[in-house]
């Protein structure tokens, strides 16, 4: 599933290290030039980009948060993603949920009867890569890409396939943002972008999104939802059985987001039946539906089509009564505090 990446990299102005180089690289001068032989691991690292297993680039939270499902959730996802024999691209850290994330990627590795290195790459600075410590993620990572701005990082992290944003701070935050915008600019080819919902965690960021696209701001951006690592490794299946395919049949990458749209419309069906028959794969499902889709009796399509919908709606009913609930906490948490903030106003005012 190869995407065109963003800028291409410069041997010059990066380096590669092993993880367990990472100490020798702290104490490394500022000014030092890339020797020959890590000019040439760049140009390979960029090389083995534009070929071989799907890249995912995950962007999340350096820190695990107060709820421990995210974390939880997040080691999951890395789970999937190591299952799928994808390869992670990250940020570095071996902290939070970028943390748990690489660990379930290594331990699905470490399970694989077949396995020449680890499939997990970092794209660093110079600056952040002096923060931390060797320890067992760190060690375990294949190549740590040092880039000599944040600009630069984003711009090596782009080359993915496709983009999962994760709960996280402010950092996941410009991540996204930073994307979206250079896809929108047009300074980056279209390429599927996931919002792991844990917990509901984006439901305030995609309220905003709505808004702005409602009052003219910008154009709509396909967001694929997935609220669990469940739903994720069923989104990965239908990107790779559904969207790759499609793009190879269309040729034109201008349809990129119309398809899209439709994986998005199809994904709840594909997670609904596949929770019905656990014995089935995403691979198997899609095939029944395209067969229906094609042969089938009128009945037969109306009754698909219908079940399409169904479950489209049940998703978003689901993820209202959610949101609303969440609305309904915080609206309780104002009125909390207004009523705290009458209560100093009127102990001011008779003093």
């Amino acid at each position: 599933m190869r995407t065109k990446s963003g800028p291409s990299a410069d041997a010059n102005s990066l380096s590669v290290e092993r993880g367990s180089a990472l100490l020798r690289k702290q104490k490394q001068s500022a000014v030092q030039q890339p020797s020959s032989a890590q000019q040439e691991a760049v140009r390979e690292f960029i090389e083995q980009n534009k070929k071989g297993a799907t890249r995912v680039f995950v962007a999340g939270g350096s820190r695990p948060g107060n709820n421990p499902l995210y974390e939880k959730q997040a080691f999951e996802l890395g789970k999937v993603i190591g299952e799928k024999k994808f390869r992670l691209d990250f940020g570095l850290s071996s902290k939070g949920i970028m943390g748990a994330v690489a660990r379930g990627v290594l331990q699905s590795w470490s399970r694989l009867e077949e396995r020449v290195e680890t499939p997990i790459h970092a794209i660093t600075t110079k600056e952040y890569l002096s923060l931390y410590q060797s320890d067992d993620v760190i060690d375990s990572v294949c190549e740590i890409i040092v880039a000599h701005t944040l600009e630069e990082r984003k711009q090596q992290l782009l080359g993915a396939d496709f983009v999962i944003f994760a709960p996280g701070g402010v950092g996941t935050l410009d991540e996204l943002v930073y994307d979206c915008v250079a896809m929108q600019d047009g300074f980056l080819n279209f390429k599927p972008f996931v919002l792991f919902n844990v917990d509901g965690f984006f439901y305030h960021l995609l309220e905003y999104l709505k808004e702005i696209q409602i009052k003219g701001f910008a154009d709509p951006i396909p967001f694929i939802v997935v609220d669990d690592s469940f739903e994720a490794g069923v989104a990965f299946d239908m990107l790779g059985e559904y969207y790759t395919k499609r793009m190879k049949e269309i040729g034109s990458k201008k349809r990129a987001p119309k398809i899209t749209e439709h994986l998005i419309y199809l994904l709840p069906y594909m997670i609904h039946q596949r929770r019905l028959h656990p014995s089935k794969t995403t691979k198997d499902i899609l095939k029944a539906w395209a067969d229906i889709h094609k042969n089938g009796l009128p009945a037969e399509k109306q009754q698909l089509k219908t079940d399409i919908e169904t479950a489209y709606l049940n998703k978003e009913i689901e993820r209202m009564y959610e949101r609303l609930a969440k609305a309904g906490r915080d609206t309780a948490n104002v009125s909390d505090k207004l009523s705290e903030l009458k209560k100093r106003y009127q102990k001011e005012k008779f003093i």
